[in-house]
């Protein structure tokens, strides 16, 4: 697919309030590299140099840590005021010849090259407006919860701050990863708001505002869950280590062909 026609935009900007620790959350190392380096190295293979991150705490330490092994955009989100905001923060600079926008987390260091190609191909081929990378999971506790309406459409996400108890059991979840048409995107963005328990603007939101419009909503079902684990504190890094270890996983040295 000729990456000149998407982008890769990377959710880098929070410091990640459950490592307890002043280092912004995506220079935490996994195997001695920073855990972003995963993702960007996944996103290179999918758009070249169209990638462009998103920082916003310590964005100067952030920014020299990354150019120390790629070459990226970055764009600075002064306020920290959601996922939404955050990618609102770099339309402006994406060039006139980007149709596709891929974006993803800069906390989820698992994800692998071939699930983003396939989201991204899933996308393009079906004509969708948006395409959202989904999971099923054990335990869905911190994950916004997939909606399905009565005819299995995707009707909306529901973050887990604001989800009722019902809501909460529901094991399909959002991987955070997305697939949008880039004039879709601009215009479902101008529509959300603040109306929620975080006080943030939700990229979730462009689900609901999409649905409303009756646009083109698709899912992709990631594989394997293990490639959308967020990684939010010590432990949950320390866990992602010792797995990998287990199972006598390299990331350097991963071919994305071969299962995590």
């Amino acid at each position: 697919m000729d990456s000149i026609h998407h982008a890769v935009i990377i959710l880098a900007a929070g410091l990640g309030k459950r490592m307890r620790s002043t280092k912004p959350k995506v220079l935490h190392e996994l195997q001695r590299q920073p855990m972003i380096y995963y993702i960007i190295h996944a996103a290179q293979k999918l758009a070249s140099n169209n990638i462009y991150v998103v920082v916003g705490y310590q964005a100067d330490l952030v920014r020299i840590e990354i150019l120390k092994f790629a070459t990226v955009n970055f764009i600075l989100q002064e306020n920290q005021l959601g996922t939404g905001h955050a990618v609102q923060c770099v339309l402006p600079a994406l060039s006139a010849d980007i149709s596709q926008v891929i974006i993803l987390c800069g906390d989820t260091p698992l994800i692998r090259y071939d699930t983003l190609n396939h989201l991204l191909s899933t996308h393009v081929s079906s004509q969708s407006d948006v395409t959202v990378l989904v999971t099923r999971v054990d335990n869905p506790k911190g994950y916004g919860r997939i909606i399905f309406n009565e005819k299995n459409e995707l009707a909306g996400i529901v973050e887990e701050a604001d989800a009722d108890p019902e809501q909460k059991k529901i094991n399909i979840v959002n991987t955070g990863i997305y697939a949008v048409k880039r004039s879709v995107l601009a215009r479902l963005l101008q529509k959300i708001d603040q109306n929620n328990v975080q006080k943030e603007f939700y990229l979730t939101d462009i689900i609901r505002y999409g649905r409303s419009e009756k646009l083109s909503i698709g899912t992709v079902m990631g594989k394997d869950p293990i490639e959308i684990i967020g990684i939010n504190s010590i432990e949950d890094l320390q866990n992602i280590e010792r797995l990998l270890h287990q199972r006598k996983i390299k990331l350097l040295d991963f071919d994305s062909h071969q299962q995590l």
